[in-house]
């Protein structure tokens, strides 16, 4: 169980042995009473809504376990991570000072997150096209000539100005793959204006809020960026890790979804002007990205068998080590 998940409003965790024991009210009785056991030694990462209420005994059992606490709002916002201690790396932070301070590592750094991401952009547009028998998208022509620009940007502008001309011209040709019933216009986030926003944006915060943990549990300042510039009230180093992850992750999966009515009109509801899963579809959604994220794949990028879990930690290890020459830095590409 790499990931526990307690959704239901007004539930209580609490410590009984070395389990965790969820409290709540029983969908048949209607009485309280347990309603789920998760011995400790199974959980790897617990993430609750603000309805759920966690005992500091709860709360601590899981913090020894090196097991961070991710919490979300009703809505699926991302609220914050309550992680064990962190690795005392005040060496490592300074360098990481240095480096951000530096405008030949942040370029490097950058480009090498613009290459990896447009190269999954077109790779899953590659894919789509050949499963569904059709002929590859012009699209794909226009993603090769942003990359070898992106290859030769000199500045972060020229760098992000191609990266959003490569979004441009990729999400269009995603969105044909879309059934009807879920139109996508354009990206929306802030709030999601669709069902298909939705599926982005929770599916984002899910690999933000593991990357922010993950760059946490490495020593490293999760809010020293890149190509998403250092500003207070964000983590950028963890949105610049994700960007690869986007195409092959997050938007693939939120086509799977809404392609194979996995999820439908129903999961979906209006609120705060705009469109969110509702608790069902965030139920549904979740049990999915724990499928996705826990099988196991060959990595051609690493040469060995991986999940994309471990995926996140290897990226956060990765750009620990481009500390020492960016050329160590090699963000996760499709096979």
């Amino acid at each position: 169980m790499p990931t526990a998940i307690v959704e239901q409003p007004d539930c209580r965790i609490r410590l009984r042995s070395e389990r965790l024991v969820v409290y709540g009210r029983d969908p048949v009785s209607g009485e309280d009473a347990p309603l789920q056991a998760l011995p400790l030694r199974d959980v790897e990462r617990l993430l609750i809504n603000e309805r759920v209420q966690i005992s500091t005994q709860a709360l601590a059992a899981v913090m020894r376990t090196d097991a961070p606490v991710v919490l979300t709002s009703l809505h699926g916002r991302f609220l914050g991570t309550c992680l064990p201690e962190p690795r005392a790396e005040g060496a490592a932070r300074l360098t990481q000072y240095r480096c951000a301070c530096d405008p030949g590592f942040t370029l490097a750094i950058a480009r090498a997150v613009v290459l990896a991401k447009i190269r999954n952009q077109r790779r899953v547009v590659q894919r789509l096209a050949q499963t569904r028998g059709i002929d590859a998208p012009p699209s794909l022509v226009g993603l090769d000539r942003l990359r070898s620009l992106a290859a030769d940007a000199a500045t972060l502008d020229q760098l992000r100005g191609v990266e959003g001309a490569a979004s441009a011209r990729y999400f269009p040709a995603w969105s044909e793959f879309l059934p009807e019933e879920f139109p996508f216009e354009r990206r929306s986030a802030h709030p999601p204006h669709n069902a298909v926003n939705a599926c982005i944006s929770f599916g984002a915060m899910l690999v933000y809020a593991e990357l922010v943990a993950r760059l946490h549990a490495r020593g490293l300042d999760p809010a020293l960026g890149h190509l998403h510039a250092t500003e207070d009230g964000r983590w950028s180093l963890a949105l610049d890790l994700m960007e690869p992850y986007r195409p092959c992750l997050v938007e693939a999966l939120a086509l799977h979804l809404l392609s194979h009515r996995i999820l439908r009109t129903e999961h979906f509801a209006p609120e705060r002007g705009g469109v969110y899963l509702n608790p069902e579809g965030r139920k549904v959604y979740l049990l999915h990205y724990e499928r996705r994220l826990t099988q196991e794949i060959y990595s051609e990028h690493r040469g060995h068998r991986a999940t994309l879990r471990r995926e996140f930690d290897q990226a956060a290890l990765d750009y620990k080590s481009a500390l020492a020459g960016p050329a160590n830095f090699a963000p996760f590409v499709m096979n």
